[in-house]
């Protein structure tokens, strides 16, 4: 009798539970179907875009750009950018690498024991181990990737040593040299250890003598060091070959347009976009070296035509990572095969920006010759990847690193400091002036307010490095009661005409001396700005104002 009457009541409550887990199942496959119909996914492209935004903001055809800030390829990958094939890399030297050496050297090879505490060898291999532990636990912020063998130095117990090195807040395989002297002492058990490390370049007699070049003086430049190459570098413009190889290559050519003499942000969002057009269309560049820097950054506040590409960029990179060839070799080439043959080059002339990308992607001519003749801003660059171009021609940032000679500045300054600085990022010029846009600007960034916001934020006594288009070099004078500040104008021996940039932009300048420019300073300020421990923002930490004026934040 007891199961008659209860199985009912099983029966029943095993179907109210069927029921509701069948309504949550339904239910369930509702909300999945309804948010499968209206989502959206993103953009696969928009990620890209996300990163171009820190360059520009573009509004009708309107180039808007900070210029306080310079960033390239370099800054843009979230990793380290890996070698291109053939370019060999480096493995940076830790701990177990070095254990690993001394287990590879025989028993032989060491001296054991206390034979003789008095007697430094610097070319034991001890002592470099020696010195490379030392290196590792006091430059936590430095990848180092070889070392030479020690040297002696001045004293009995000193050495000097050079390595090549990189910063590990550079994302880019660049290597940079390193020399220093060593204090070497001995422990309880008779091992070597480092007493005293020299600063920065300070073992002369490890330092790898450069290659000259006409290093005879004249009367007339006894102050002149001589020029020497830095033989990391090549900056020689690639031959173009034979011509067969000519007329069996393909181009594309871009005429020069509303660009040229723009702020130099908008020449590399313009460049970066005819590049990308030649990948896409699998094209050779053809490339104009001449570069024509805009008044903003010149001392005479005059737009200055017949700059080198290679004085702001890194010329060699960019020959590994991307087709290209020079304008003017390109024109000889041309005009030999033309004068040679009757068979005139293919080329189709392209007059509005509006013809897209894909609409090329079949055509066969030997050259594809955009031309931007037509108004501002109509004949902007990088017009051509606006609209639904900008779906599948990718700027090819990646292909744009600054200058390796600006970047060896950038090295000797950050070293100098030993590599363990602050920074703070100082935004004056004429936003300070322009009280309609940034009407706290000029208030939050003197002298007085200064002081009082960075005690709050950096530690006192600390190298202090100020990148800033503030041209009064005694501006930030205050601040030297509480840290020690640097500038950039600290270190014009770098550039002067007896530093080793100013030999060798003379040399690639055909002679004729180089001016260090306002965008050469940015660059540099940028670079050192970016290797500090900790940085201070204009618009961040300094001021509510907007970065780019009221209402835009």
């Amino acid at each position: 009798m007891k199961d008659s009457t209860t199985d009912p009541i099983g029966q029943n409550l095993i179907k109210v539970i069927s029921n509701v887990c069948f309504s949550v199942f339904v239910f369930s496959v509702l909300i999945i179907t309804v948010i499968a119909i209206t989502y959206q996914p993103p953009d696969p492209w928009e990620s890209s875009r996300a990163l171009t935004r820190v360059f520009t903001q573009i509004e009708n055809a309107t180039f808007k750009v900070d210029n306080s800030v310079l960033k390239t390829g370099e800054d843009v990958a979230s990793s380290p950018i890996e070698a291109p094939a053939g370019v060999f890399t480096l493995v940076p030297i830790t701990e177990a690498i070095i254990e690993k050496s001394e287990e590879n050297l025989s028993n032989e090879t060491l001296k054991s024991g206390c034979e003789d505490v008095n007697v430094v060898n610097c070319s034991d291999p001890r002592v470099l181990f020696t010195i490379e532990r030392f290196n590792l636990k006091t430059f936590k912020s430095i990848a180092f990737l070889d070392y030479r063998t020690p040297v002696n130095g001045s004293k009995p117990n000193e050495c000097d040593v050079a390595w090549r090195f990189r910063n590990k807040k550079e994302r880019s395989w660049r290597k940079y040299r390193d020399f220093r002297r060593f204090k070497i002492g001995f422990t309880d058990d008779c091992s070597y250890k480092v007493v005293h490390a020299g600063r920065w370049h300070s073992g002369g007699n490890a330092r790898r003598p450069r290659i000259r070049v006409n290093s005879t003086r004249t009367s007339t430049r006894a102050k002149i060091a001589p020029p020497v190459i830095d033989e990391e570098i090549n900056d020689t413009i690639p031959i173009m070959g034979s011509d067969s190889d000519f007329k069996n290559g393909r181009y594309l050519y871009y005429s020069r347009g509303g660009d040229y003499c723009k702020g130099m942000n908008q020449y590399m969002w313009s460049f970066l976009c005819a590049l990308g057009e030649a990948q896409y269309l699998n094209r050779t560049f053809v490339m104009d070296l001449s570069i024509c820097l805009a008044s903003s950054h010149t001392s005479s506040h005059k737009d200055e035509e017949g700059k080198d590409f290679r004085f702001y960029f890194d010329f060699e990179h960019l020959k590994e990572t991307a087709y290209i060839v020079e304008e003017g070799d390109f024109h000889k080439d041309w005009r030999k095969w033309n004068k040679a043959h009757k068979k005139k080059i293919s080329v189709r002339k392209v007059k509005d920006y509006k013809v897209s990308p894909d609409q090329l992607l079949k055509d066969k001519s030997t050259i594809i010759w955009r031309q931007f003749d037509a108004p501002e801003p109509e004949n902007y660059w990088y017009r051509v990847c606006e609209g639904p171009s900008a779906k599948y021609i990718q700027r090819p940032w990646h292909a744009v690193w600054k200058s390796k000679r600006l970047m060896n500045i950038v090295t000797e300054i950050s070293g100098s400091m030993d590599w363990d600085f602050d920074a703070v990022h100082v935004v004056r010029g004429e936003k300070a002036q322009n009280k309609a846009l940034w009407p706290h600007l000029d208030a939050d960034t003197s002298p007085d307010s200064l002081v009082t916001k960075l005690q709050g934020i950096i530690t006192p006594w600390r190298n202090l490095y100020v990148a800033t288009n503030e041209p009064y070099y005694n501006y930030f004078d205050k601040l030297r009661s509480h840290y020690k500040v640097h500038l950039l104008d600290d270190y014009n021996y770098l550039w002067s005409n007896t530093s080793e940039w100013y030999n060798e932009t003379t040399q690639l300048n055909g002679g004729s001396p180089v001016e260090f420019d306002g965008y050469m300073r940015v660059e540099v300020d940028t670079e050192v700005l970016y290797r500090a421990k900790s940085r201070v923002e204009t618009f961040y930490n300094l001021t509510k104002d907007c970065k780019d004026g009221i209402n835009t934040c």
